[in-house]
């Protein structure tokens, strides 16, 4: 059952996902809160990670399964510009807002780097999250489950009480 576009949670929680879509998830489980992927993608010989993505063009949002975590939610991408991240509508602030957003909640490592003349990709290492911007204006976000140190997947709880 798919649910109603405008009760959707669209706050990103680091680490666990977004609304009801906590990472390790199974494929079946994320088709029953989104319905049937619009397009599925799997990986090609070239791709360091055998995976598959689900694609919902309609509500911005990709899904990214691995193979080598039985291909569990490990990996969301998001154009929606309803999605919010400590309560802040993302999509809405400027690329340096989004820097001090990050350094009011004490995280301060990150990374810049221009990937396309107009394109500059910040990435949150530590909180898995990578924002790509173009002329300031952020395009997309791609988050993940976190990792420890030993790069051992940290798969989040039953519930998020953060």
């Amino acid at each position: 059952m798919e649910q109603d576009k405008e009760q959707f949670d669209h706050e990103i929680k680091l680490g666990y996902g977004i609304g009801d879509l906590r990472f390790g998830l199974t494929m079946d489980d994320v088709e029953e809160i989104m319905g049937e992927p619009e397009e599925i993608e799997e990986s090609d010989e070239e791709d360091e990670f055998e995976h598959k993505a689900w694609n919902y063009w309609d509500t911005g949002f990709s899904f990214y399964f691995d193979q080598e975590d039985d291909y569990r939610l490990s990996c969301i991408e998001t154009a929606n510009p309803n999605v919010t991240l400590w309560g802040k509508k993302i999509f809405e602030l400027s690329q340096q807002e989004v820097e001090d957003l990050f350094k009011q909640h004490g995280i301060q490592s990150v990374e810049k780097e221009k990937i396309e003349d107009n394109v500059t990709c910040l990435s949150y290492d530590k909180e898995m999250i990578d924002l790509y911007f173009e002329q300031g204006k952020l395009l997309a976000v791609n988050f993940g489950v976190h990792m420890d140190d030993n790069l051992e997947v940290l798969w989040p709880a039953e519930s998020n009480e953060g």
